[in-house]
């Protein structure tokens, strides 16, 4: 096995083998299907709440149910739901999740088909306080957590229930934090050391997960646990997901991000999208994820691919000169394709950012604006917006005169025999198999080349990041726009689709651009505000307010939904800024992790705000709780009017 290897094969798609856990009547892993899960959002007291809701998600489409139980009055609670469920006809596995409380979940494990514990609050503390251990006081804190978690094993041996270690970034325990960091590493550390026990007690019904709201911290974690697992075994089911994606486009893009991202590589065996929407919107943004690898056969990519030439364990952006504001050390560049319109009018632009004040005769630039338009066979005859670059056919290039603003786009063969080309960017065509070494070395020696890759192959992501590695190999520079095309998807699909492809490029630092062509998928605007989502999410380009909030759940002690949204409205126009919304302390200061500021539940009709994770109010009353917020952000000088720059 090689030192940086974290999934099968990087050239054809493959599921990782894993152990199979039995849960109920739906085991996981060993190449059986990947699975659905989701979660209530109910208090889950509210037995028939609970029950209600948990038929839903179990009607939509779960193949198992998580509830959360914060005590032991919730956990015994999970009996009457649980044959309430069964009476109705429905065997569907259920989770108990649990945070805090050891007693409830012991309680939980004799009652459900598996219990979710997590190592950052599950026995450790977390006070956010460094600590210098020495190796033997950091023994003896292992010790204490052996002693605490083993009648827990002993419990789940007894009653063949499973058990998912779920490690997140935000809540990593005082004591890892103070040896390992706020890490990918300190994220599996923290997993393996629970692990380590449970296999001391011969005990292996075990599903392990690493969550963060930051995909490209996700996915580094994930990765670096199976080359662990894979290196020392058992390899062990893993659960994906990315943990307070959002809501809206927002949380879909993100979660098809991170989630799409390892399910490329045939990692993962269950997967549960998290939304700031009712539970049940969740399952089918998880169904279309999982349908593109229900049939995805096993296709070698052509040639021969170069070592993998990146740390798969921690990002970094692949090195490219710049060419015009494409490459180098600027953010990627978005490319509208309009080359399936008739005419190209100045109104067009209002879909990708550019709106025209006739009474002033100029133009009003967004922020999410896309940098390049492809008109393909139009050249543009009124005076476009500012900073707006036009790509069309280099021989309409050529024959208009090469029209200002405007640059040619041409395939290899066409940009090597040219006798025209723009003195300062030539944008040429490529798939994988167009490109040798030879051609590689041709087109590096043209300092004005800029790339736009294209695929037609199944496994198009593994193809595109092998033309990448095939560049690397040759130490080229040439900047590149990845671009995917689409035809006849409905919004939801076109933008799993378009995010998995194209993210998973991004969070492995591959791309200086990206080029998503759309047909029949939705409007301009919808494509161009994906395009500018999978860049925020990959944290390659921000563009807009970044929310931070949480899925719901019985914990919970206020509307997230109506929360989120109004204080969305009040900070959308806050481009660049974090802002963690949770309903409880399970998730607050800890997992909304890098957010600039927080708004947190911490009692009924009560909000605690943070800056970063420290507190800076208490208990403040929910009714003026937004407001306290939108000072906060002015007291820190992040706040702008709407309309002007933050």
């Amino acid at each position: 096995m090689s030192s940086n290897q974290y999934c099968p094969s990087l050239t054809h798609y493959e599921r990782l083998k894993t152990l199979e856990v039995n849960i109920g009547s739906v085991a996981l892993g060993n190449a059986l299907p990947i699975r659905i899960q989701s979660m209530t959002t109910t208090n889950t007291m509210d037995t028939k709440a609970t029950i209600a809701q948990s038929l839903r998600l179990i009607e939509s489409g779960c193949d198992y149910v998580r509830i959360t139980a914060p005590s032991i009055s919730d956990a015994k609670n999970l009996l009457p739901i649980k044959l309430s469920i069964r009476k109705a006809g429905y065997d569907t596995p259920l989770i108990a999740d649990i945070h805090f409380t050891p007693n409830a979940a012991m309680t939980a494990a004799r009652i459900v088909e598996k219990v979710r514990v997590n190592p950052g609050n599950f026995i450790d503390k977390k006070r956010f306080e460094h600590i210098e251990y020495t190796d033997l006081a950091y023994e003896e804190e292992l010790e204490k957590l052996r002693l605490k978690f083993i009648p827990l094993i002993h419990i789940c041996k007894e009653y063949g229930t499973a058990m998912r270690i779920g490690t997140n970034h935000g809540s990593l325990s005082d004591r890892i934090m103070s040896r390992y960091g706020d890490t990918p590493l300190g994220m599996v550390e923290s997993a393996m050391e629970f692990v380590k026990i449970c296999e001391e007690e011969g005990y292996k019904q075990i599903v392990l997960s690493m969550k963060s709201s930051n995909p490209q911290i996700m996915v580094q974690a994930y990765r670096l646990l199976v080359h662990r697992m894979m290196q020392n075994g058992p390899v062990y089911p893993l659960h994906l997901g990315v943990t307070e994606a959002g809501e809206g486009d927002d949380g879909r893009i993100k979660s098809s991000v991170g989630i799409g991202a390892l399910l490329e590589d045939g990692l993962g065996d269950t997967i549960r999208v998290s939304l700031t929407e009712e539970p049940e919107k969740e399952v089918p943004v998880a169904q279309k994820l999982v349908a593109r690898y229900r049939k995805r056969k096993r296709h070698e990519i052509d040639g021969k691919i170069p070592a993998l030439s990146i740390n798969p364990f921690s990002y970094q952006r692949r090195k490219s000169r710049k060419v015009l504001n494409i490459g180098g050390e600027q953010v990627p560049v978005v490319v509208a394709d309009f080359s399936l319109k008739n005419k190209i009018s100045k109104y067009d632009l209002e879909s990708i950012g550019y709106s025209f004040d006739t009474l002033n005769d100029k133009w009003n630039i967004a922020d999410a604006t896309a940098d390049y338009i492809f008109s393909n066979h139009q050249i543009i005859d009124f005076e476009s917006a500012p900073g707006l670059g036009i790509i069309c056919s280099a021989n309409i290039w050529a024959e208009n005169h090469e029209p200002e603003n405007h640059f040619p786009f041409f395939n290899i063969y066409q940009f090597l025999s040219a006798t025209k080309k723009h003195s300062k960017m030539n944008v040429v065509y490529a798939t994988l198999p167009d490109l040798n070494k030879e051609l590689i070395k041709q087109l590096d020696a043209d300092k004005t080349v800029v790339l736009l890759i294209d695929t037609f192959h199944e496994h198009g992501m593994a193809e595109q990041r092998a033309l990448f590695y095939q560049l690397e190999a040759a130490q080229s520079q040439i900047p590149v726009i990845t671009g995917r095309a689409y035809g006849d998807l409905n919004t939801e699909q076109f933008q799993v689709d378009s995010s998995v492809d194209l993210g998973s490029l991004l969070l492995d630092g591959f791309g200086d651009g990206i080029f998503i062509a759309a047909e029949n998928c939705g409007t301009d605007e919808l494509v161009n505000r994906t395009a500018f989502g999978i860049l925020q999410a990959t944290r390659c380009r921000i563009s807009k307010t970044e929310f931070i909030s949480c899925p719901s759940c019985g914990r919970t002690l206020f509307d997230l939904q109506q929360t989120t949204a109004a204080i969305r409205a009040k900070t959308n126009h806050l481009k660049g800024l974090k802002i963690g919304i949770m309903g409880c302390i399970v998730n607050g200061p800890g997992e909304m992790a890098d957010a600039d500021f927080g708004y947190v539940g911490s009692g009924p009709g009560k909000v605690t705000l943070y800056k970063g994770k420290e507190i800076v109010e208490r208990n403040i009353d929910s009714a003026s709780a937004l407001n306290h917020l939108i000072r906060l952000i002015k007291t820190n000088g992040m706040w702008s009017e709407p309309g002007h720059d933050a």
